[in-house]
């Protein structure tokens, strides 16, 4: 299945960071980008997470259904068939923040409201605008939106 071996590929990548702190940047942050085609500085999140399904993907053997962008809304909108209202393990979950602001990342697990999540570009505190990649907590209240590729 797609979401659960994109899942095994994000906590590979626990504990990556930019290169400087805050520079969006860094080795492992220009793969994530250039996978969407990104060759600049840029909020890394989304790209994280099409990376992780990318890699997945190619390791079963199947094309990516992921649509290829680093905008974490633009995504959410152009996904309309994938769209869940119920999470599940392995789902993307879609934040937004107003002002085309948006994060994004995997589901780890589920206890009752909050979600155990793997997110880029995020840190300890929740920043949208982090520097690693983590495990998170979240609020299913705080959700858009949950994306679903098996």
């Amino acid at each position: 299945m797609l979401s659960s071996k994109a899942l095994e590929v994000a906590k590979t990548q626990l504990g990556v960071e930019e290169s400087p702190r805050g520079s969006n940047w860094g080795f492992s942050v220009q793969v994530y980008l250039k996978s969407v085609g990104i060759t600049f500085p840029a909020s890394w999140c989304m790209a994280f997470v099409y990376w992780c399904f990318n890699k997945a993907a190619k390791q079963l053997g199947i094309v990516n259904p992921l649509v290829k962008t680093g905008g974490v809304l633009a995504h959410y909108n152009r996904a309309k068939s994938y769209r869940v209202t119920s999470p599940q393990v392995g789902d993307i979950f879609i934040m937004d923040f107003g002002n085309g602001f948006g994060h994004t990342g995997i589901i780890e697990r589920i206890e009752g409201e909050i979600l155990h999540t793997i997110e880029a570009n995020t840190n300890d505190t929740g920043s949208r605008e982090g520097y690693e990649v983590c495990y998170r907590t979240r609020h299913k209240s705080q959700v858009k939106g949950y994306l679903r590729y098996v």
